[in-house]
């Protein structure tokens, strides 16, 4: 008789062994992180925008003004070169010859700062690499986003299904997750980016 029931506990044992694997023991907290590591995916994304926005933005104006100041110097440099004019008469005046010459001098030396800058002048590139840079980053967040519901879906379902859902009831009293939406009012809406210039 002893040697019956043994059989017959280690037949029972044999047979919830092949229940619980077959009804999604492993598979609800394999599901279930993923769906964590998927959100926290998403949260880095949303995390890298926060920092790189500023930074990119800072670099462009940074540049823009750089190159706002060369710019305004020759522009001023030519303003004032035109106020200075000889006339005939002056032609034998040292002193007007003197400040035409150096009113024309302050052009070449600002035409040549112009020269020797141009090839470092990046805002027209910096204001293309922060276009790309935000539509890549937005585009890594709707990724991670699709990702991460996709994660839930996965997740839901197996905790719904037969035989996973007796796992999830009885050993992980599991919930569903719930889906990433936008909530921000007008998350539509792509973000503005100001560049300080009130444009």
């Amino acid at each position: 008789m002893n040697r019956n029931r043994t059989l017959l506990i280690i037949g029972l044992f044999a047979v919830l062994l092949i229940v619980l694997t077959t009804c999604g023991v492993n598979s609800i907290p394999t599901a279930e992180e993923e769906a964590k590591a998927k959100w926290a995916d998403v949260q880095a994304s949303y995390q890298r925008r926060a920092n790189l926005i500023p930074n990119l933005v800072a670099t462009v104006r940074a540049s823009a003004s750089s190159e706002e100041r060369i710019l305004t110097g020759v522009t001023e440099a030519r303003a004032s070169a035109s106020r200075v004019q000889v006339t005939g008469e002056q032609l034998t005046d040292p002193a007007a010859m003197a400040r035409f010459a150096e009113a024309q001098n302050r052009i070449t030396l600002t035409l040549q700062r112009l020269q020797e800058a141009y090839p470092q002048l990046q805002s027209q590139r910096n204001y293309t690499t922060l276009m790309s840079q935000l539509e890549g980053t937005e585009n890594r967040i709707n990724i991670t986003v699709q990702d991460y519901n996709e994660a839930v879906r996965s997740y839901n379902t197996t905790i719904r299904t037969f035989p996973a859902v007796m796992a999830a009831r009885v050993i992980y009293g599991a919930e569903a997750m719930v889906p990433f939406q936008a909530t921000t009012p007008n998350a539509d809406q792509a973000p503005t980016v100001d560049f300080g210039n009130g444009q």
